[in-house]
């Protein structure tokens, strides 16, 4: 047994994962969720969202996280869900009719409030057997501009809400609005999190402080089921690489523009609750 701390392992000895995150499933986008323009892209249908399981499932069944060892080669499938919108029992109940379990990520201020899960809705999802994290206390949506204290009080104030609620502790989490750097990532670590899911579409995970750094796909309302299939097999990963760092170029080499960006397209254009 490779008993070197990964960190310094080839990355060709650790699992592949081919990670999928959703947000709401649901055939009504004003009951659930962010109510944003930033967010409607990510409101699936619940046909649509069959559609894609059924693609992910012709190439294996999504397994939970803490059931893989990231050390070892292999390939996994996982599926997971941020934000906590209420539609997350939606996904759920689809998920329990192919026998899955899933990660839902959920931002501990909106827990309760208006289109997002309650308290007993939460214990519903950890009694099925699913992982239940941290997506954040209060959502920053460019996370990696936040000092790094900040970062640090988000996962601990999140994590620590939840393991209260549920009577576990909190071991993963994934990043709001998907932006990172090594404070990020570091952050995590720092609030002893074992688990961080990124929007950056590696296969491999990273190994940062001792916290497992892992990446995922986020499908649209409009993606094919084709795609899915074709990324459930492992294949199709290093384009979509290339299109995130080809936005990534754009976001560090215009921060001003995308600041405003991402103001624009996170403003709520609904009454407040």
């Amino acid at each position: 047994m490779d008993r070197r701390d990964p960190q310094t392992r080839p990355m060709s000895t650790l699992a592949e994962l081919a990670t999928f995150t959703y947000h709401d499933v649901t055939d009504d986008p004003g009951d659930s969720g962010f109510q944003r323009p930033a967010a409607m892209p990510y409101k699936l249908s619940t046909a649509a969202f069959q559609g894609h399981l059924d693609a992910i499932g012709s190439a294996g069944s999504p397994r939970l996280v803490e059931s893989v060892d990231l050390a070892r080669p292999g390939r996994h499938l996982l599926i997971t869900f941020d934000d906590g919108g209420k539609s997350a029992l939606t996904a759920a109940d689809e998920l329990a009719r192919r026998g899955w379990r899933g990660h839902f990520f959920v931002i501990t201020r909106l827990i309760g409030s208006r289109r997002f899960l309650t308290v007993p809705d939460l214990r519903y999802l950890q009694s099925a057997g699913h992982l239940l994290g941290s997506h954040s206390h209060t959502h920053p949506d460019i996370f990696n501009e936040q000092p790094p204290k900040r970062m640090v009080e988000e996962w601990r104030v999140s994590g620590d809400i939840l393991a209260q609620l549920l009577g576990a502790p909190c071991t993963a989490a994934a990043v709001p609005g998907g932006d990172i750097s090594r404070e990020v990532l570091e952050s995590a670590a720092e609030a002893g999190l074992a688990y961080l899911f990124t929007s950056e579409p590696w296969l491999r995970p990273r190994c940062v402080g001792g916290c497992w750094v892992l990446g995922r796909y986020c499908p649209k309302a409009g993606t094919p089921p084709e795609r899915l299939a074709e990324l459930a097999r492992f294949r199709g990963w290093r384009r979509i690489l290339l299109v995130r760092r080809l936005k990534g170029l754009a976001r560090t080499g215009l921060p001003l523009l995308y600041r405003e960006y991402v103001r624009v397209r996170t403003r709520a254009f609904e009454p407040a609750d």
